[in-house]
Parts: C-alpha cells; structure tokens; sequence
C-alpha cells in the first residue's frame, strides 16, 4: 500500500489548493476575475463554449493557490522527512522553494484546465453549469467530474515520474473517490450546492 501513501502526499497540496479555490471564488474579491473564460462565445450550435461557471477568477486562483499549498507541502515534508520520502516529485527534483514553485504552478494550472473538455463536452449536450440530465449520461459526467481535475495533476506526476497505465488509472480511481468524498463533506459544510 506504500502507492496510496505516496498518491496522497504527493496529490493532496493540489487536492487542498482544490478546496482553497472553492472558497476564494465564493468571496467579494478581485470580482474583475469573475469573468467567464469563454467571454460569452458561442458556437455553431448556439451553446457556450464553457459557460459561466469556468472564470478567470477561478483559473488564476487555482493556478496561484498550487503554488501556494505546494511550497507549505515541501515545508511539511522537510519537517516530516517520513512525508518527504513519499513523495514522487522529491525522487528526482530537490525540496526547494522555486521547484515547489513550479511544481505548484504546474498543478494548479493542469487540475484547472483539465475541468474544460468536460465542460465544453457539456455545453455541446445542451446541458447548463450544475444542471443534471438522463441517468446513463448523468451518471458519466458526474464521474467525470470527479475525475477530470485528478488527471491532470497525475499528468503533472507522470511527468516527473514514469508510471504503468495501470498506475496511472489507479492514482485517477483513488483520486477521484477521494474528490466524492471531500466533495460530499464540503456539501455538508455549505461550501458546495450540490453534493457532486
């Protein structure tokens, strides 16, 4: 199990940066961010590209806070040399502050723009920011959902730290139940309008 050990402490400054982001797009600042990304644009089909929900508030923040819950992480893991020892980027990069930086920045921006094929994929389907549809379809963007942002930071690992498909897809399953959970507590907590 020392794959579960090194999945957490190597995905979870990005996981916190997740929840982080969440919190920073719900407060009344830098409201000049809150613009959608697709500035409104729409296609051929008369749907958004993405819709109103994907702002550059919300990229930006995301992108910043991994830099942010990432250095903090590489601090921890210098603290607790045990965490440091599991973590997959510290295998072949050094636990600096400019690598952690840049690792950081790199997981932010990758759990952001990996949220935008689903929700242009939605837009296409005619289905609105949060909105659910049919149980087959539902059910797949609603595992998508938990899943998107985790691939692109395992893509972020993969490529600091060759991995089997295999690997792969289990760091993506483990991660995205994590993100049902996490995703259910925050509903509990009022911090989400939907539990997924």
């Amino acid at each position: 199990m020392t794959w579960l050990a090194e999945m957490y402490v190597t995905l979870l400054p990005g996981m916190l940066a997740g929840i982080l982001n969440m919190a920073w797009c719900t407060l009344p600042v830098a409201r000049w961010l809150a613009k959608p990304i697709d500035a409104g644009r729409t296609l051929k089909d008369g749907q958004r590209l993405f819709g109103d929900h994907k702002t550059w508030k919300g990229l930006i923040g995301m992108t910043l806070l991994g830099a942010l819950t990432t250095v903090l992480w590489g601090w921890l893991c210098d603290l607790i040399p045990a965490m440091g020892r599991h973590n997959l980027f510290y295998e072949h990069l050094a636990n600096q502050v400019w690598t952690n930086i840049g690792l950081g920045l790199a997981i932010g921006l990758a759990y952001a723009l990996c949220e935008l094929p689903n929700s242009f994929w939605k837009r296409r389907r005619g289905i609105r920011p949060g909105q659910r549809t049919g149980r087959l379809e539902g059910l797949a963007f609603a595992g998508l959902d938990q899943v998107d942002s985790i691939i692109g930071m395992v893509l972020v690992v993969a490529c600091f730290h060759p991995m089997t498909l295999g690997y792969f897809l289990a760091y993506v399953a483990v991660g995205g139940l994590t993100h049902v959970v996490v995703n259910l507590l925050l509903f509990a907590a009022h911090l989400r309008k939907a539990p997924l």
